[in-house]
């Protein structure tokens, strides 16, 4: 056999070895799948924009930055190093608008059509992983129930660009409007906070056409898949919901009012940002800061300027986040939701953590706390690292960190002035914020052991 053969049979060889190796990997450790995939996917990102036609000035763009603008877009966060609008070439935001688009639909649905296209079935493992994901109720509904998830997004997204485009041909034009417009569906929808126009979302302050429909994108993209499956089935029938259905949207709904009460509480004097404002308009931006907290994004005032225990508020609102298996980072609503269950029942005497007539297992917040854990883990040891690179203060420095985490995009300026090596810990940052309570949450449903033998009940000294 000449070279030249060897060599072709080698290269057809390769994708089957591929092939072999993620089917594998599939049945094996779907988390471990999603976590690979995840990665290739935000790495080729990053290689798209240091091209040189990814760039506006026609240069190559430095590796951190592309790093960080991909990451941030792939794990639809929202931060950026370069302002998007001066930076990147059209090609360079549609770049970033596939990354967020991908990324939107979650490391779970990425996993799944690629174990399918592979496999050509879905192991029981890979059904298990979405099931916990996107909340099928059986195994076997998880081949429809992907297919529902990516129509209600496109659907969703659709809707939102139908509203958006007219208002931006009116202020910019065909091919601008149309760009904008799609664009901002997208990233709102998605919980991205990427904007692709010169000073962002604060050039259309006071623009309700635009603003509102931002807003309710974000909101609704928040609740997540679970929330919208049932929602098509049960619609407006309170006692047809399930729990994690209650929950999210209970949850989402107290922590939208209450932090809109306090932002506008703590920035109501504070003419950097709403002094100045009439009292409707204070209360609008209060209820759009608000929203944003969930993981937006958007800002229609410079974090920068407010008030250090504002900035507090919405690093705690930052860090609950959204809705679970949403577009929407942080340990998740109902994550947050068991743990005070957890602690009123304790308090109360009760042995079981019980809510709208139903019981909540022992397991779920074990897995509650391990979600919690992680996440107060991976921002406090981001934030020690931060500190070792930049001379910033500590609540702009926690601020920054909480929102890579909570991939929420929200900003008070220090991620473009940060040394690359802050940009790196950043981008490690919102990966893991991104696929760590999923991928852990997911891997722990998967993970459950009967052991044959208990030892001796004792209890340790608490508190």
């Amino acid at each position: 056999m000449t070279f030249t053969r060897v060599a072709r049979t080698r290269r057809a060889r390769d994708p089957l070895r591929l092939a072999i190796a993620t089917s594998r990997l599939a049945k094996i450790s779907p988390a471990l799948l999603a976590l690979a995939i995840f990665l290739l996917v935000a790495l080729l990102f990053t290689g798209l924009l240091t091209l040189p036609i990814a760039a506006a000035d026609g240069r190559a763009t430095v590796l951190h930055d592309a790093m960080f603008t991909a990451f941030s877009a792939v794990t639809v966060t929202g931060l950026v190093s370069v302002d998007t609008a001066e930076h990147w070439s059209f090609f360079g935001e549609f770049v970033i608008l596939l990354g967020i688009q991908i990324g939107g639909l979650g490391i779970i649905t990425i996993a799944l059509l690629l174990s399918r296209a592979v496999t050509r079935s879905f192991g029981v493992q890979v059904r298990i992983f979405a099931q916990q994901g996107i909340g099928a109720s059986k195994l076997g509904e998880v081949q429809s129930l992907l297919r529902i998830v990516i129509l209600t997004t496109l659907v969703l997204e659709g809707t939102l660009a139908l509203v958006l485009i007219p208002r931006f041909i009116m202020l910019e034009g065909w091919a601008h409007g149309i760009w904008d417009g799609l664009f901002y569906a997208i990233s709102a929808f998605n919980n991205a906070g990427f904007a692709p126009n010169p000073g962002g979302l604060m050039a259309y302050d006071g623009d309700f056409w635009i603003t509102i429909p931002v807003m309710i994108g974000v909101f609704v993209g928040s609740f997540g898949f679970p929330v919208f499956l049932v929602l098509m089935v049960s619609k407006h029938h309170w006692r047809r919901w399930s729990l994690h259905t209650k929950l999210t949207l209970t949850t989402t709904i107290v922590f939208l009012l209450l932090g809109a009460l306090a932002w506008g509480v703590f920035e109501w004097s504070n003419t950097a940002t709403i002094g100045d404002m009439t009292v409707g308009e204070k209360i609008f931006h209060s209820l759009f800061a608000s929203t944003m907290m969930r993981s937006g994004g958007f800002s229609l005032t410079d974090y920068g300027e407010s008030n250090p225990v504002t900035l507090l508020v919405t690093d705690a609102l930052m860090f609950v986040g959204g809705g679970s298996a949403s577009t929407a980072g942080g340990i998740k609503v109902t994550t947050i939701a068991v743990l005070f269950l957890a602690i009123v029942a304790e308090a109360k005497g009760d042995k079981n953590v019980m809510i709208f007539g139903r019981t909540i297992p022992q397991g779920v917040l074990r897995v509650a706390i391990s979600v919690t854990f992680l996440g107060a883990t991976l921002v406090l040891v981001a934030t020690g690292l931060i500190m070792t690179v930049s001379d910033a203060p500590l609540d702009r420095i926690l601020f920054e960190v909480i929102s890579a985490f909570a991939t929420c995009g929200l900003s008070v300026g220090l991620s473009e002035e940060l040394h690359p090596v802050g940009l790196y810990v950043l981008t490690a940052l919102m990966f893991a914020g991104r696929i760590g309570p999923i991928g852990l949450a997911s891997a722990l449903a998967i993970r459950r052991r009967n052991l044959l033998f208990r030892y001796p009940d004792e209890r340790p000294v608490i508190g």
